[in-house]
């Protein structure tokens, strides 16, 4: 229940790890090749037969047996692949050289057995059927093996290829699809729906006095995809107990079309405070949620939220401020989202910042800032209801309650559309 076990007013690395904590693996799927870049593996991908599977050359030129002069020999091949590739058909045991015989071969052609290596094409000489070196060969050319990719030189069959848990990446998909897999296991990427408070808030043109622009519904999305996550459906709730307790627990209405959505996470805006006119922590009362967290000791984003409901979803409560929404994404929502998927929790990277912070007792402030000449400079326009700092930041400090000063190096994240927290070099 909201009463019990929840942390209340935590420090902000707390917050972080119990979001993170809070979001075990989701069950995974199984993806094409083509849809499994950058989703985390869920299963070891192993080596179907060994890397490469027959013995190839890796030079144009001849296989050779024994001793020049060698006598050329021609291969049998299928008319379509004439000049020595490999075909599926193909295997290294159907084609034998006798010593002092030669064949010709092209780059990734099958070895033939008996072969000692292979004679590069600029370093032979062919008269009247036979072969020889010619002045620009070595003595004792080809040596053995010279030139021979083995089988299994990369990996035997059966030897880890890929470990689970690991985000794929291009050379990863090729690397299964050369282990002879069509398919990967990956987890599940969470499903998330968004809830949107605010009687307010317009979604269209120049918002008249009393009113704002809804800054949630344009960036939203895309900001849940940014962490790794899918949403699947969006929708609107009025400044009402009954309408967001309706919304929430997912209970059919008219008026309010979020109720048949399913998913992992639901994510709202607005309505987290502890006024009257705030009604998602008392909806979540109503319908017997189990807090997780109650409020963050940072600033901007104190009234953040995260809970569990009835049906096993969570629900992660963004205050209505645009910037404070953002900072509780990045602390609670990313490390949430990290946890579902089975992905590792980014930490913290230094930086040295460009001021000083005087104290600000009880609380860490999350300061959007801009790297200059190797310092984190603090963006301008940073209060809680402004997006001109953040729209500008490379990424964002974390000040200690103590403050700190000029030169002093802080813990930074990056923002998902910036690179890494930290010194450029």
């Amino acid at each position: 229940m909201i009463e019990g076990g929840a942390a209340t007013n935590v420090d902000w690395a707390t917050a972080r790890t119990l979001a993170y904590g809070a979001g075990r693996p989701l069950p995974f799927q199984t993806v094409p090749l083509a849809d499994a870049l950058g989703q985390t593996l869920a299963e070891p991908v192993h080596a179907l037969q060994s890397i490469p599977h027959y013995a190839s050359s890796a030079m144009d030129g001849w296989a050779v047996n024994g001793e020049p002069p060698w006598t050329l020999v021609s291969r049998p091949e299928p008319e379509d692949h004439p000049r020595g590739r490999a075909t599926p058909h193909s295997d290294s045991g159907e084609v034998s050289l006798a010593p002092g015989e030669a064949t010709f071969i092209l780059t990734g052609g099958v070895v033939p057995q008996n072969a000692v290596g292979i004679l590069r094409t600029e370093h032979g000489a062919v008269r009247g059927g036979t072969l020889n070196r010619n002045g620009s060969a070595r003595p004792d050319e080809p040596s053995p093996g010279e030139h021979v990719r083995p089988a299994g030189e990369e990996a035997e069959e059966g030897s880890l290829a890929i470990p689970a848990g690991v985000v794929l990446n291009p050379a990863q998909i090729a690397l299964a699809a050369v282990c002879g897999h069509d398919t990967l296991a990956v987890l599940r990427a969470p499903r998330v729906s968004l809830l949107m408070t605010g009687d307010e808030v317009i979604e269209h043109g120049l918002p008249h006095a009393g009113q704002v622009r809804d800054t949630f519904g344009p960036q939203l999305p895309g900001f849940v995809a940014m962490l790794g996550g899918h949403v699947d459906v969006s929708g609107r709730a009025k400044d009402d107990l009954d309408d967001v307790v309706a919304a929430i627990s997912a209970e059919p209405t008219d008026e309010f079309s979020l109720a048949r959505a399913s998913g992992d996470v639901l994510i709202t805006t607005g309505g987290t405070g502890s006024s009257m006119a705030d009604h998602i922590r008392r909806a979540l009362m109503e319908v017997g949620a189990e807090m997780i967290i109650d409020g963050i000791a940072m600033r901007p984003g104190h009234p953040t939220l995260l809970a569990r409901l009835p049906d096993g979803r969570f629900l992660v409560g963004l205050p209505g401020n645009p910037l404070a929404a953002m900072m509780a994404m990045i602390t609670v929502a990313g490390p949430l989202l990290a946890g579902l998927r089975g992905s590792s929790l980014d930490e913290p990277s230094p930086v040295v910042t460009a001021d000083a912070f005087e104290p600000l007792p009880g609380r860490s402030r999350l300061v959007p800032y801009r790297m200059e000449s190797g310092q984190a400079v603090p963006s301008t326009h940073q209060r809680s209801g402004m997006l001109r700092g953040l729209a500008a930041a490379d990424g964002v400090m974390v000040v200690p309650a103590e403050g700190c000063g000029a030169g002093d190096a802080v813990q930074a994240l990056s923002l998902p559309w910036s690179p890494p927290a930290g010194p450029r070099t």
